[in-house]
């Protein structure tokens, strides 16, 4: 298949005029007017990019990691497909051994039978996390970071990211050791700036919803988002939904953090999608109004949005559009451990891709060349 006559985001997220050569599931090759062949996609009018990657994903479309149940994946994995997602990474929460064990191991079962979105592995948000910033995560389950627990869970089905609170006690031990395995995420977490400072040297090197779920910055305590910001090489997630973060945080943490670091998450719950009214995340009652996800306390839980929504809204905030991209595409890749295979248009990689119209809406999605009208 060709995809011709495109404005194509390239290897370097530079907008040219190219056809995209699509074969057996990979790029194949870019290059101005390829060959006509019988699979040709005219795409006269529409940008090509990456498909969006979901590093922090809970549920959507009805479906919950937490059910431990492939048809509900596969309700996430559908949902996904139709906002530009290509590539997911189902999210725990903080919940017993045996429960993610069981989450787990439907995870693994679920490999290979996508029907919209792949998964990459598993998000291990909880349990690792502080009691005073917990959001809504459930306190009673919350223990020290144990290395035996997670690498048992790891074994089960592999752990793109896993998240702890900096400064608990073993927490950078944890960390120097399960960084050897995936990327190790300060999330949850009440960390002082020297603490945040201290955990970069010690394998943390990633934020968890940056500014939620942890102290916030002050002229004499700069807290870890500071620590984050300042840092130079930690990447952050961000949810850019507008009720997470005021638009003009999120834009200021875009330029603070640059091209290379910031990473758009959804953090969506079951609800995304789905409307308003009451759900269940983590094993805890959540009362979805107006769109906005919070516990009966009125702490906030989780989102209802997506990424094409939350890279629309970036564009909309003046973002650039190549940085908006990166943030939805190779960042998360990289974090993931994925970005050989996916996150970019290069000659290789899986044909991931979106292609969207004048509007920025999306009119079909191609996942490992398959293409999926909208």
């Amino acid at each position: 298949m060709i995809l011709k006559n495109a404005t194509v985001y390239d290897g370097a997220f530079r907008p040219q005029r190219l056809d995209v050569a699509v074969r057996d599931g990979k790029i194949e090759r870019l290059g101005e007017s390829l060959p006509q062949t019988d699979g040709a996609l005219d795409c006269t009018g529409c940008t090509v990019v990456p498909g969006f990657v979901d590093i922090h994903i809970h549920g959507g479309g009805g479906g919950d990691m937490a059910d431990a149940d492939p048809q509900s994946l596969q309700k996430m994995s559908r949902f996904l497909l139709r906002h530009g997602v290509t590539s997911f990474c189902p999210a725990s929460m903080t919940l017993p051994f045996d429960d993610l064990a069981a989450q787990f191991a439907a995870v693994e079962a679920f490999k290979g039978r996508e029907e919209g979105a792949r998964v990459l592995g598993v998000r291990m948000e909880g349990p690792y996390i502080s009691a005073e910033k917990k959001g809504a995560q459930c306190g009673a389950f919350i223990r020290p970071a144990d290395y035996a627990e997670f690498a048992a869970l790891d074994a089960i089905s592999r752990v793109c990211v896993v998240d702890a609170a900096p400064e608990k006690a073993g927490a950078s031990a944890f960390a120097e050791r399960a960084s050897g395995r995936c990327t190790v995420s300060a999330g949850h977490t009440a960390a002082s700036y020297a603490q945040m400072l201290e955990a970069l040297e010690h394998g943390f090197s990633h934020a968890t919803h940056l500014f939620n779920a942890m102290p916030p910055i002050r002229n004499r305590e700069p807290g870890p988002v500071t620590a984050i910001l300042c840092s130079g090489t930690a990447t952050a997630e961000l949810i850019c939904d507008g009720f997470h973060n005021h638009p003009a945080v999120v834009c200021m943490a875009m330029r603070l953090l640059g091209a290379d670091r910031a990473v758009v998450v959804s953090d969506a719950m079951r609800a995304a999608g789905c409307g308003d009214g009451e759900y269940v995340l983590g094993g805890q009652k959540v009362f979805v109004r107006g769109g906005r996800a919070r516990l009966a306390d009125g702490t906030i839980a989780a989102s209802t949005t997506d990424l094409h929504t939350e890279f629309r809204n970036l564009l909309a905030w003046g973002v650039p559009f190549a940085d908006a991209l990166r943030a939805c595409t190779i960042n998360p890749a990289r974090v993931a451990g994925a970005a050989d295979r996916i996150g970019s248009i290069e000659p290789g990689k899986d044909a991931d891709l979106l292609v969207l119209d004048s509007q920025n809406r999306i009119r079909c999605v191609l996942v490992k060349g398959r293409v999926y009208e909208n």
